[in-house]
């Protein structure tokens, strides 16, 4: 049996009065790629954020390499293993591209590995490349989101959560992003991946889970879950 390592177990959020996650369950084996879809203010990148410690939880518990992490924060996590890509990037705008990267290997003391790694992530986005001494807040958004992909690849993460990288991109660089996403994947990298665009994410999965309204409603293989009715009429507008 493949090791599980991510397990989220009756996880409720609320925050501003309202209820965001009401009591979920769902698991992140080593290897696999895992899409949690969902329309809009379904709850999942509260999910996100209560799982990378950036928002308390109020019941459940989140278990990463078969321990808690509640209450721990982003720092803590990133340094066990766990990386994510925030909705809406969050790159440091004041910093170049390269000092980005760095910042995202600040984890790390081993020199030329880092730099061996930069050059890693320059042969997978090689617009960063060309663009290497340009500060992060005069890029393009899906400029924005190679560079938040490749900082968090800097960690060196077992399980990569990414929230939403393909909102508000062109359909060319929604085709990236997607196509990096499996080659993250495919060298070894279990992947937690968050999105509206069900279509897309189930595409590319092995399994998925359906959030709606702070609940889980479907789980399932994903190629399955791509050819089930109620899926298809609820999120590809079939």
């Amino acid at each position: 049996m493949t090791k599980i390592l991510l397990k989220v177990s009756g996880l409720k959020v609320a925050y501003g009065g309202i209820q965001a996650v009401k009591g979920i369950d769902f698991e992140v084996r080593e290897g696999e790629l895992v899409s949690l879809i969902g329309s809009n203010g379904a709850g999942k990148t509260t999910t996100m954020k209560a799982i990378t410690g950036s928002l308390p939880i109020n019941d459940g518990d989140i278990e990463y390499l078969g321990k808690s992490i509640r209450g721990q924060g982003p720092w803590d996590l990133v340094a066990q293993g766990l990386a994510m890509v925030p909705e809406g990037r969050g790159v440091f705008t004041r910093m170049t591209i390269t000092e980005n990267l760095q910042m995202g290997a600040y984890i790390r003391d081993d020199k030329a590995d880092i730099l061996a790694d930069i050059d890693k992530v320059f042969t997978i986005f090689p617009r960063l490349k060309e663009r290497r001494d340009q500060l992060a807040g005069t890029m393009s958004g899906g400029e924005q989101q190679m560079l938040a992909m490749g900082r968090a690849l800097m960690s060196r993460p077992k399980v990569l959560l990414l929230d939403e990288p393909s909102m508000g991109l062109s359909p060319i660089m929604v085709d990236k992003i997607f196509e990096v996403v499996r080659d993250v994947y495919a060298q070894g990298v279990t992947v937690l991946l968050v999105e509206q665009n069900a279509s897309r994410a189930l595409s590319i999965a092995n399994r998925g889970y359906v959030m709606e309204s702070g609940l889980v409603t479907m789980t399932g293989d994903a190629k399955e879950m791509l050819n089930d009715p109620k899926v298809r009429a609820a999120y590809l507008g079939e």
